[in-house]
């Protein structure tokens, strides 16, 4: 397989103090990254393909098999770091997570769990503030660790709080505005023009973060995952030179369903009128994980049905996909592999 020359190895770990900000950036995209991701690792396999997913982390990709997932890291001083392990399905540890709807929750959340690992493996090993080939200051490893859960729980709180201010807060406040200006009364248009400012808000979002140097790279790694999934699909050997000619657009990718959860959203606020803003505020929180269970079984469905209607909804992605995926180098795309492999082998 091939490697870089360590001339080669520039990265954002060379700022060490954009780490907090980055990983905030990370947990607030990963939240909209989750549907389809979640949905393809839970099918596992079928009589003819294995499915395998994955998501970008910080200067690594984690990928997800039926059987486990494991993330690989690019540290400064070029060492590829990994993490593997077997990951049992929540439906195995509780038979209500096997229920339709509930089985949607229950996957999503394990996958945020999982993302939010990954997360913290990749800031660990490639956000260090040493420099390459320094040796690590040695600390308390009780000390490490509540330093450590701190951040994250830091990170995860903001990320958190931005996504409801941005995407449940921000549309609703711009749609009962609009309503004062023109008047309409339906509740079904007003969680229509809702739902299409939560989407604006997010491409805006997108675009917006695209253009920063750090994201970009992070968007290379989304781009070198894909690259190796088709690769794997394909069927030909992971190898660099193999995944390089495939397209970083994956009609599989979380993004391409962000129409799903969209309509979803619109049909259940729809069933619970609230004439107050902080009503239909509380109530779109409350609604969420019924909105992300009903989406996954929409997704889970058009999954295993290619020829299905419901197929449609991935061209919007791949459009959306052209701002959160990049070209990588052949340094990232090693990364991917390297991760894939990993996780096959689990």
């Amino acid at each position: 397989m091939w490697t870089p020359p360590a001339a080669l190895n520039v990265s954002i770990v060379s700022i060490p103090r954009i780490k907090g900000f980055l990983e905030s950036m990370l947990f607030f995209r990963y939240v909209h990254h989750l549907a389809l991701t979640a949905t393809q690792w839970a099918l596992g396999s079928s009589n003819d393909e294995i499915l395998v997913g994955g998501q970008a982390v910080i200067e690594g990709v984690m990928m997800r098999s039926p059987k486990g997932y494991s993330v690989a890291v690019r540290r400064q001083d070029g060492e590829i770091r990994v993490i593997k392990d077997i990951l049992s399905t929540v439906g195995e540890k509780w038979k209500m997570f096997k229920w339709p709807i509930l089985r949607g929750m229950g996957v999503l959340g394990q996958a945020l769990v999982l993302g939010i690992k990954a997360l913290r493996f990749s800031a660990e090993e490639a956000l260090t503030e040493e420099g390459a080939g320094q040796p690590k200051k040695q600390a308390k490893p009780a000390d490490a660790q509540k330093t450590t859960n701190l951040l994250l729980a830091g990170n995860l709180v903001l990320a958190l709080g931005i996504n409801v201010l941005m995407f449940v807060v921000l549309p609703l406040f711009l749609t009962r505005v609009l309503q004062n200006q023109t008047g309409f009364e339906s509740s079904i248009l007003f969680n229509a023009v809702d739902g299409m400012f939560r989407v604006a808000v997010f491409v805006a979002f997108l675009l917006t973060v695209s253009y920063m140097k750090d994201m970009r790279r992070v968007f290379a790694y989304h781009g070198a995952e894909h690259k190796t999934v088709f690769n794997f699909e394909a069927r030909e050997e992971l190898r660099v030179e193999n995944a390089d000619k495939y397209s970083t657009f994956h009609p599989r990718c979380g993004t391409s369903f962000l129409l799903v959860v969209m309509i979803v959203s619109i049909l259940v606020f729809s069933t619970v009128h609230f004439d107050s803003l902080m009503g239909k505020l509380v109530s779109r929180i409350v609604l969420l994980p019924l909105v992300a269970g009903l989406s996954y079984e929409i997704i889970r469905y058009s999954a295993k049905h290619p020829k299905s209607v419901l197929r449609w909804v991935t061209f919007p992605g791949l459009l959306l996909q052209r701002i959160t995926t990049k070209q990588p180098d052949k340094a990232q795309l090693e990364i991917a592999i390297r991760a894939l492999e990993e996780a096959l082998t689990v």
